[in-house]
């Protein structure tokens, strides 16, 4: 008995009945259908897809109990890859390369490193620089820009209202603040 032929007979005990397993994924939720998709799979799902989620367990069911691809179809697969056609190969690659999503941990709203925030306040000009970790402000160095506006007003404020990067519907002010990079 081969490798694979040994695997498919205890993946097949494991298992049970194959028609009653594949009937149940009928009557399952979504949330049932992703909790045996980690457990077949090994891995979470990304999809709350039912039907999605139900072909692709099927699909595991069967080939856990009959054993998959067979080695000449898995060669026939790769050697035919080659051949695809340009806009496959594309899409293809694409999707081979790594998604890095953006740095979670710089809010938004803020301008640009290196842009200049000014705020007349009472008739006085304040620029403020933004940095990489933060604000400069006069000289000093500042980890929010409510801080910078606590400094200035003497109030508790918010430093984006403060400095126009949010604008309420009801906030009117006669100073309007400017950004520039």
């Amino acid at each position: 008995m081969t490798q694979l032929n040994a695997r498919a007979t205890v993946a097949r005990r494991d298992l049970g009945d194959v028609p009653t397993r594949l009937a149940a994924l009928l009557e399952m939720t979504v949330g049932d259908l992703a909790d045996l998709y980690l457990s077949l799979y090994g891995e979470p799902t990304r999809s709350r897809n039912r039907d999605y989620l139900r072909k692709r367990l099927a699909w595991r069911i069967q080939e856990m109990a009959e054993g998959g691809l067979s080695q000449r179809a898995i060669k026939r697969i790769a050697e035919l890859g080659d051949n695809l056609p340009e806009r496959w190969r594309m899409r293809q690659a694409a999707a081979e390369q790594p998604i890095t999503p953006p740095p979670t941990d710089r809010d938004p709203r803020l301008p640009p490193v290196g842009a200049q925030l000014r705020r007349i306040y009472q008739g006085t000009p304040h620029d403020v620089t933004v940095v990489e970790d933060g604000f400069l402000y006069q000289g000093q160095r500042y980890r929010t820009l409510s801080a910078v506006a606590k400094l200035i007003t003497g109030t508790a404020w918010n430093g984006f209202l403060f400095f126009g990067l949010t604008k309420p519907a009801t906030v009117s002010d006669a100073s309007s603040p400017a950004v520039s990079s």
